[in-house]
């Protein structure tokens, strides 16, 4: 469910034609799934490094390995050239180039995480959010590329990025309200928390760019490289200003 391998939630019958536009929000229970892990690992007496490895772990766990699959179908085709490129994206076997690109992400993640050290728990749902939210910008935005001459079923239904957008920013807004009241309302941590956010969505609409300029457009692998992408890339912003010096 929800791109997971989490059975159905009770009473909750949702349509997977319009499940993109919550992907946001279940990043942020995956999140927190990985947050909750971190403080029983550390509240046992397990080190820092280890609780990063578990919870990194944990994401690729709950994800079946969707993501992780299409990071290195993505970076074979890119590796393969334009010529092959989506006979390389379809080929089951993985290339150098995706067994490199994957070792370089998860390599980054633990960098990050041991660097923010107690803040990594904190970071954990929001990068999540702003990893799916990247699908959204992807999907919303670039041509779709998996099937020839054929849109993805998200984009059958879309009903445009500002609307499928509208529930991320409607569980955003009172998170933020809620961070702001728990901590001192100085200049200093305004700024750092508009440097979080800023980051996030900065990451969100940059990657999917890039990713779409390299294969030209965007497929079900390339999503879940964004997403990956996106994670890594804002995880190590908020590691540049927060933990250990």
């Amino acid at each position: 469910m929800f791109y997971t391998i989490l059975p159905k939630w009770p009473f909750i019958k949702p349509r997977f034609k319009r499940i993109a536009r919550f992907s946001p929000l279940i990043g942020l229970f995956i999140g927190l799934i990985q947050s909750s892990t971190w403080f029983l690992l550390s509240f046992i007496g397990w080190p820092d490094i280890s609780a990063s490895l578990v919870s990194i772990i944990i994401s690729i766990c709950i994800t079946g390995g969707l993501h992780v699959d299409g990071l290195m179908d993505t970076a074979d085709g890119v590796g393969a050239g334009e010529s092959k490129r989506y006979k390389a994206m379809k080929d089951s076997r993985v290339g150098a180039m995706g067994v490199q690109s994957l070792s370089i992400i998860l390599i980054l993640q633990l960098a990050a995480i041991i660097k923010l050290g107690l803040y990594a728990p904190f970071a954990f749902p929001f990068i999540a959010f702003w990893g799916r939210f990247s699908q959204i910008i992807a999907i919303g935005n670039y041509k779709y590329i998996g099937v020839q001459g054929s849109d993805s079923l998200h984009q059958k239904y879309w009903t445009g990025t500002l609307n499928e957008i509208k529930p991320s920013l409607i569980i955003l807004g009172p998170i933020i309200l809620i961070f702001l009241n728990l901590i001192d309302l100085n200049i200093s941590n305004i700024l750092l928390v508009i440097y979080c956010l800023f980051s996030g969505l900065f990451t969100s609409i940059l990657i999917p760019y890039i990713i779409n300029k390299l294969i030209e457009g965007h497929s079900g692998d390339s999503y879940g490289a964004t997403i990956l992408t996106v994670e890594t890339t804002t995880l190590l912003f908020i590691s540049f200003m927060f933990g250990p010096k």
